[in-house]
């Protein structure tokens, strides 16, 4: 059994911070992975008042809900240049793409779980031993995932090859991925695959599209756990703060 640590990452934005962190969202992000987590950090990225989203992450902190918070900002450029990357090289998707470079920068353990903050599991189940287990066993593997959006048949058709509780295949989204955290600290980000021009044009030279080339140029496999789905949805625009708590029931169904 592995004693690997592994840090949970999530990110807010200007228009969904507040269903973050106001809601009982993050709390349950965390938790249904059922996971004792070395750090659980939170990520504040392009808000227009950083300090008053930082007061709110602090009561979390407080909370024991997170171990901390970090303004994305204030690494940006650092961890630009440890990857050898500018702003310019991602043609409008730098926002897109900057919180997860930094949170590899930074991470300190030797895994990292990321969720992107409208993706949630789909109940509450333990999976991220399993993950670490075969990044271990097979170097092909570099990140591993959930189901997405419970579409089983899709992720079974993109698979190469299976395990008992695996899909193996290529692809990569930003949604949801565990990772060996050395694996993803080099100069990686510079590499183009024709058939990762499938993202959307309006992100541009995105985080997700430049990971997805490398593993295609190299011949490396997302590995996708069987028995669990996560779901990735939009928050609605229409709701309001007061009642965000409903988010999570939206999730349960």
């Amino acid at each position: 059994m592995s004693h690997a640590t592994v840090t949970f990452e999530t990110k807010c934005y200007e228009k969904d911070w507040e269903i973050l962190l106001k809601s009982g969202r993050l709390e349950a992000m965390i938790n249904r992975n059922r996971h004792q987590f070395a750090e659980r950090i939170l990520y504040i990225n392009n808000v227009a008042d950083p300090d008053k989203v930082r007061r709110h992450a602090d009561r979390l902190v407080e909370q024991g809900i997170i171990s901390s918070h970090v303004l994305v900002d204030d690494y940006a450029d650092e961890a630009l240049t440890f990857f050898g990357l500018d702003r310019e090289s991602f043609h409008g998707g730098y926002y897109y793409s900057i919180q997860e470079l930094v949170g590899i920068y930074l991470c300190r353990t030797e895994y990292l779980l990321h969720f992107s903050s409208d993706t949630i599991l789909d109940g509450s189940f333990p999976w991220i031993n399993e993950g670490i287990t075969l990044l271990e066993r097979d170097q092909r593997v570099k990140s591993v995932n959930c189901i997405w959006n419970r579409k089983h048949d899709e992720v079974r058709q993109e698979a190469d090859q299976e395990t008992d509780d695996f899909w193996l295949g290529y692809g990569f989204s930003d949604q949801c991925y565990l990772i060996r955290t050395t694996d993803f600290r080099g100069r990686i980000y510079g590499e183009t695959h024709p058939d990762s021009q499938r993202f959307p044009a309006y992100g541009g030279e995105l985080f997700e599209k430049r990971v997805d080339a490398w593993c295609r140029n190299h011949g490396s496999y997302r590995a996708t756990y069987k028995h669990g789905s996560y779901l990735s949805r939009n928050f609605p625009r229409h709701k309001l703060v007061r009642t965000a708590k409903r988010l999570l029931g939206l999730y349960d169904r």
